[in-house]
């Protein structure tokens, strides 16, 4: 499984590196909701999160499913504004600024992205417009908490009023601790962007990519990026709607995480980590091979990468899957005995999610594999 970008006729100085200070923000925030899938930052994210003003707190866990759920792409919105350059801004404030230029359609269909994960690589119908999106949306953020249903439900009665509330958001945050960090990394990101920038230029794009992650592989005579990923979906970087290119980004905080946004119209890019910190030391043989023998099976790895950023209840993991919530339960039935999945209820559902502690204590390639 893999995700493929096709970069057929693209000149080489349409592929680009560059940094972006919401991108960064982005993972930042994905640190402080989930420290568990960042080994090496739980000082810094306890620190930060006991030094939030509550009120701040509390914003952030209203609109978290934008960072937690998923890495929404509303994070770049240079790669998706129709007929713009396709090309970060120097400064959170000019990032958001491209955000304001999205129309309410590419921001509601972007913030709520979790709904609709299936169809992210074709499109679909935008909840605005479109009742069963709509409903199946309310749906998918009644399970992840009522905070979550009220702010799509917000967003999809008034979406201007939200706009403005997300863009506050981002800008108390910058005010209350990215302002620091990116003053901090930024050198360090640049650094990375200099670097591979000229690997680029001297070596060309298969020593650039290899660079970046062993993850990434051209192919296709040159005309494809296969990013290996436990997901399927492709792009193109000579779509429409953005000036042709692709786009690269480092991230201080991005591993395990390989991101790649490639929704349909929007510019490619690839978000990926600079540097990796050190992991737990392995668990029992026992219990690794216990682990071990649950994972035998392509079904219980896809349950590890969906469950890995976010619960689910077995109906989703069963949509998702394209199997039916008995198989699905099976499934969970063995990985939770391994001490890989735990579980908690929330109202009606039962959410399930990826113990990443374990993971890590596993194996690192699987967890940058699931987390990828």
């Amino acid at each position: 499984m893999s995700v493929s970008i096709d970069i057929t006729g693209l000149a080489t100085e349409r592929i680009v590196f560059e940094t972006s200070p919401m991108g960064e923000l982005c993972l930042a925030l994905h640190v402080l909701s989930e420290p568990g899938h960042h080994p090496g930052t739980a000082g810094w994210a306890t620190a930060t999160a006991a030094a939030l003003r509550p009120d701040l707190a509390d914003r952030l866990q209203e609109a978290d499913f934008l960072w937690r759920t998923t890495f929404s792409d509303l994070f770049m919105p240079w790669a998706g504004l129709r007929g713009g350059e396709g090309r970060p801004g120097a400064t959170l404030a000019e990032e958001l600024d491209l955000l304001d230029l999205l129309d309410d359609d590419q921001f509601v269909t972007t913030a709520l992205e979790f709904a609709c994960l299936a169809s992210y690589s074709i499109g679909g119908p935008s909840p605005l417009t479109h009742r069963p999106t709509r409903a199946r949306t309310l749906e998918l953020a009644a399970a992840r908490g009522p905070r979550q249903v009220e702010f799509a439900e917000r967003l999809l009665k008034d979406p201007a009023s939200v706009r403005a509330w997300v863009r506050r958001l981002f800008e108390d945050c910058d005010e209350a601790f990215f302002a620091d960090i990116w003053q901090r990394v930024e050198p360090r990101l640049a650094a990375d962007v200099r670097h591979k920038t000229e690997l680029l230029r001297r070596k060309g794009l298969r020593e650039a990519l290899a660079a970046v992650s062993p993850a990434l592989h051209l192919e296709d005579g040159g005309r494809r990026i296969r990013v290996d990923k436990l997901a399927e979906g492709r792009a193109t970087a000579t779509g429409p709607a953005v000036r042709p290119g692709l786009t690269l980004v480092p991230s201080h905080f991005g591993w395990p995480h390989l991101m790649v946004l490639h929704r349909p119209q929007w510019r490619p890019v690839v978000h990926y980590p600079v540097g990796s910190p050190e992991l737990p030391a392995p668990t029992s043989v026992d219990l690794l091979k216990l682990r071990l023998e649950a994972l035998a099976h392509p079904v219980r790895i896809q349950v590890c990468r969906s469950t890995a950023r976010t619960p689910h209840t077995t109906g989703e993991l069963a949509g998702v899957l394209g199997i039916s919530p008995p198989e699905v339960s099976r499934h969970l039935s063995v990985l939770k005995k391994a001490g890989l999945i735990t579980s908690r209820r929330r109202g009606r559902y039962v959410l399930y999610q990826l113990d990443v502690r374990a993971v890590a204590r596993l194996s690192s390639d699987f967890l940058e594999g699931i987390l990828r």
